[in-house]
């Protein structure tokens, strides 16, 4: 099993970044491809963007692209969410995932066997 933990949570003013943080434990994450997801309140929770095992590949959701990159430390076993030119709909809580199949980035929650608790993301106009 891995723990996963995420850090780097905030309020934020519109426009502004953020790097989000997810520390993980049990075991080396360079087996799992890695996902950030989010979840707004009253709504369900969305792909955001995920990233392969050795980090050549990544994925991303539309209302994301161009603004937020992920990238991974498999020495330090940690994945990153920079997050750019946020907007106030980028107001969620933000959840790291691990899946352990090998390809392709799946983008659906239910394709990801570990989660961590979540760190929220508010962003003001």
């Amino acid at each position: 099993q891995v723990q996963l933990v995420e850090s780097g949570g905030g309020l934020v003013q519109a426009g502004g970044s953020l790097r989000l943080s997810c520390a993980a434990s049990g075991r080396t994450i360079s087996a799992y491809i890695m996902g950030w997801f989010r979840q707004a309140p009253g709504k369900e929770r969305e792909f955001v963007t995920a990233i392969s095992r050795g980090g050549s590949t990544t994925n991303y959701a539309d209302s994301v692209k161009g603004r937020f990159t992920i990238s991974r430390d498999n020495a330090k076993n940690t994945v990153y969410l920079q997050m750019s030119s946020l907007k106030p709909e980028d107001t969620a809580v933000y959840y790291c995932a691990a899946d352990s199949a090998v390809t392709p980035l799946r983008t659906t929650p239910r394709s990801y066997e570990y989660w961590g608790q979540g760190t929220q993301v508010s962003v003001s106009s």
